[in-house]
């Protein structure tokens, strides 16, 4: 096990889905904390990889927590963390204006130095566990399905929770990054600075956005500049094979399509981002 993975690992990982909590040290920017995130093991003895879940501003609800379950049955260990541990550790909000009010409250008091540390050490806790499981380059055996084979973690984030995932996606530990509406990409970033989507130049793997025609969020003028964002990376990576590259896909849907918990669901287009999130996955995981 690495070092970074050591040090997240507070505990072996329960074996049925449970809350766990993972500790975040304190750097120059960052103030430490603890992540109190939703744990789902992988289902039917094999484990593809791991994939941390990022949430909306409503926090680690039950949709959220449903999607976790919905990989875990898919053969992925996923880990729901909370991009808000230092001002709701425990947010659980229903989808009403009142809940995306507080929400939104919450998101703005929140920095991308914070995103990518609570997302390095999460990303480090699930190392750990795919590790322990005899999975990945520190992996000493296991009784997985499995073992031996090398795997990679991915990363899944929603409208905010996609924003924080195109970020997250240039830890080097994150292999594949699923990007489903991730607002805001390309006017700003949390906390301030220069437009998220200037980092797609610097994302080791790879990363899929998912975006709706109709989102409001996403003006066509910010859909426009995400696929020039990575159709510029991908001229980079043009020698390399094709499931190297990123994806971007349109859907005709408004904001919160995958949601069923929301109005905004479509049950056509979230069958489709699905279908293509786990193609996605598999190529790359």
């Amino acid at each position: 096990m690495t070092s970074d993975a050591a040090a997240a690992q507070t505990s072996v990982a329960p074996a049925a889905a449970d809350w766990v909590t993972i500790p975040v040290a304190a750097s120059a920017d960052v103030a430490a904390t603890e992540l109190r995130c939703w744990w789902e093991p992988a289902r039917g003895g094999f484990c593809r990889g791991g994939v941390l879940v990022l949430p909306e501003v409503f926090g680690v609800n039950g949709w959220v927590r449903g999607m976790a379950g919905r990989l875990a049955a898919e053969g992925y260990a996923a880990l729901a963390m909370p991009l808000f541990s230092r001002t709701a550790p425990e947010l659980d909000l229903p989808y009403d204006a009142a809940s995306l009010a507080e929400g939104r409250h919450h998101k703005d008091q929140t920095t991308t130095a914070q995103i990518l540390a609570d997302a390095a050490a999460a990303a480090a806790w699930l190392t750990g566990q795919l590790e322990a499981m005899g999975l990945g380059e520190g992996s000493s055996g296991g009784l997985s399905e499995s073992e031996g084979r090398s795997v990679g973690l991915g990363c899944l984030g929603f409208c905010f929770g996609g924003h924080a995932a195109l970020l997250s996606a240039t830890l080097p530990a994150i292999a594949a990054t699923a990007d489903f509406y991730g607002a805001g990409v390309a006017s700003g970033r949390p906390g301030g600075g220069p437009p998220s989507l200037r980092e797609v130049d610097r994302i080791p793997g790879r990363l899929l956005c998912v975006c709706g025609r109709q989102d409001p969020l996403i003006p066509q003028a910010d859909a426009a500049a995400i696929r020039s964002a990575l159709e510029a990376a991908n001229r980079i990576r043009a020698d390399g094979p094709p499931e190297a590259l990123h994806r971007y896909l349109e859907v005709e849907a408004g904001h919160g399509f995958l949601c069923d918990a929301r109005d905004d669901y479509n049950s056509a287009a979230a069958a489709l981002g699905w279908a293509a999130l786990l193609e996605f996955f598999a190529e790359t995981l």
